[in-house]
């Protein structure tokens, strides 16, 4: 796969972000990466006055070693797809289809040129660190094998909260991120095993149609006349299927 190039709108918030930021190549960017795990992240509980929760997990940092992956069953425990870590926003976070989330480093490196600072792997809470993988042209139901064991399936886009902007100290940073249209994924566990840094990523499936990432994203944001695409894609949370349907029979 190669490196991609994005638009510089889909980390300034351009007019032209939503129609820029997804999958554009580079002619100049021609390196090809092999698709893998630069980081796996673990969550450090802290306070999170940001919601006025008891903790918030998004504090991820790169742990050495394997980490066991599990299915967490459905969502309101808290439990997620890393043994280590957990959600604390029972309601929003955590369960089946948000086990697992996804970040590109090369998005992270352009976010890095757009605020002016360092990001370390883990800083917006993904669980997954890749390198050589372009998260937000991956498609609904499109399943991933992490290393010998593991098999992840992309489930729904990551949607910015009040908790990811406090963490980042930036003022207007929803905004920001969703004009970017970025998200990267959450994956569901379909087989479970063990991961670690520099296990590669290999596409073991990918879908027919076009419902990506970043499309759920866009639709779920800022251009909801995109929500009837969305049904084209089994794999999507009901919850987000039922949001489509009542927009596709208005």
């Amino acid at each position: 796969m190669s490196r991609r190039c994005v638009s510089p709108d889909a980390w300034t918030g351009g007019d032209g972000a939503a129609a820029n930021t997804v999958s554009l190549r580079c002619a100049a960017e021609r390196t090809v990466l092999r698709m893998e795990l630069l980081s796996v992240n673990v969550g450090n509980p802290r306070p999170n006055p940001w919601k006025r929760l008891s903790a918030t997990g998004i504090d991820k940092r790169p742990v050495d070693g394997p980490v066991a992956v599990v299915a967490p069953g459905p969502k309101g425990t808290g439990a997620v797809g890393l043994v280590g870590d957990r959600a604390y926003d029972v309601q929003h976070h955590g369960g089946a289809d948000q086990a697992v989330y996804a970040y590109a480093r090369e998005d992270l490196d352009g976010w890095e040129r757009a605020l002016g600072r360092p990001l370390a792997n883990g800083v917006f809470g993904e669980n997954l660190t890749t390198v050589g993988l372009d998260v937000n042209s991956a498609r609904i139901g499109e399943r991933w094998r992490v290393g010998r064991d593991v098999v992840l399936e992309v489930s729904c886009a990551r949607i910015p909260c009040l908790t990811f902007q406090g963490w980042l100290e930036s003022s207007g940073w929803i905004e920001r991120f969703t004009r970017a249209a970025l998200p990267g994924p959450y994956l569901r566990v379909i087989e479970p095993g063990n991961i670690r840094a520099g296990d590669p990523v290999e596409i073991a499936h990918r879908p027919d149609h076009d419902v990506t990432v970043a499309l759920v994203f866009r639709a779920m944001t800022l251009e909801p006349e995109l929500l009837p695409r969305l049904l084209a894609a089994d794999a999507l949370p009901e919850e987000s299927r039922e949001l489509a349907r009542r927009r596709t029979t208005r």
